[in-house]
């Protein structure tokens, strides 16, 4: 076996290793697909926003996950909440379906634009609420900062976002001394490349800072992580931001990576207070139940 090879399979052992835990049966997408687009709320493009919730939710999907499968359990928490929510595919590669948020970043966050603006006009509200899980809770980031989103946007709340880069504990370390490894991973998948620590795409996006004015930003961890490595590399630093480690509500919730976008309704409550600050709520492991 090349050495090459010896880095990228438990490289990508890893990251399919998130990919399964967020990302069903082909299927089970399809199904849950035609279920969540006639849902009041979820992808419903007539449901306009409410006084007590006047934003709608769009929710952004992580690396290899998709519009449906990352949000199963979140969409309908807030559409039962009263929430107008959206969910949009991005980043997909061409003869690869239902695993998406894989091609260029700074192209994903063009379509996350394209899409914003499309809930806003058929909802008549003037700005949206974001929720992202992973690479969805870093990427608007370059949107609000370098696509004129900041305008658009009211909160950007992150799940386990990877925000500063990751070293995917270690692996990534060692992708220099294996010429060639390095750029095999950009082709194939860009995405996966721009979100190693230190890429040019993660220097760019936190030249000049984490945060731009206007926006609120909150970023909920888990110090369980095992994709965002180390798990405070995901908190954010400026005016306006709120870092959350899902252990400090409850010390016994051991949600990793995936499931914290998942399932983890106690991150999904502190999602609930992050969107509605006015109305939160202390977050506890009780929070689970509610």
């Amino acid at each position: 076996m090349l050495p090459w090879k010896r880095v990228l399979r438990p490289l990508a052992a890893l990251l399919l290793t998130a990919a399964v835990a967020v990302v069903p049966a082909a299927t089970t997408a399809q199904a849950a697909e035609a279920a969540a687009t006639s849902n009041s709320g979820w992808n419903d493009y007539s449901c306009k926003p409410s006084a007590a919730h006047p934003r709608p939710v769009v929710l952004v999907h992580g690396t290899f996950a998709n519009s449906v499968d990352n949000w199963l359990g979140l969409a309908p928490y807030l559409e039962n909440r009263g929430y107008c929510v959206f969910s949009l595919d991005y980043g997909q590669l061409p003869g690869v379906p239902f695993f998406h948020a894989l091609g260029p970043i700074d192209k994903s966050a063009e379509q996350l634009s394209a899409y914003v603006d499309k809930v806003l006009a058929a909802t008549g509200a003037a700005e949206a609420d974001l929720v992202g899980h992973s690479q969805g809770g870093m990427m608007p980031r370059y949107y609000l900062k370098f696509l004129g989103g900041a305008a658009k946007v009211n909160a950007l709340v992150g799940i386990a976002p990877n925000n500063h880069g990751t070293t995917l504990a270690g692996l990534t370390n060692l992708l220099p001394y294996f010429p060639g490894a390095e750029d095999l991973l950009s082709t194939a998948t860009p995405a996966l490349a721009q979100q190693v620590v230190g890429s040019d795409f993660m220097t760019k996006l936190n030249a000049g800072g984490d945060t731009v004015p206007g926006v609120r930003y909150t970023v909920i961890a888990t110090k369980y992580d095992e994709v965002v490595t180390p798990y405070r590399s995901q908190f954010l630093n400026g005016p306006g931001v709120t870092n959350v480690l899902i252990q400090d509500l409850c010390a016994v919730d051991i949600s990793e990576h995936a499931f914290l976008g998942l399932t983890d309704r106690i991150a999904f409550h502190e999602v609930a207070n992050a969107l509605d600050p006015s109305r939160a709520t202390p977050t506890t492991c009780a929070s689970v139940i509610g």
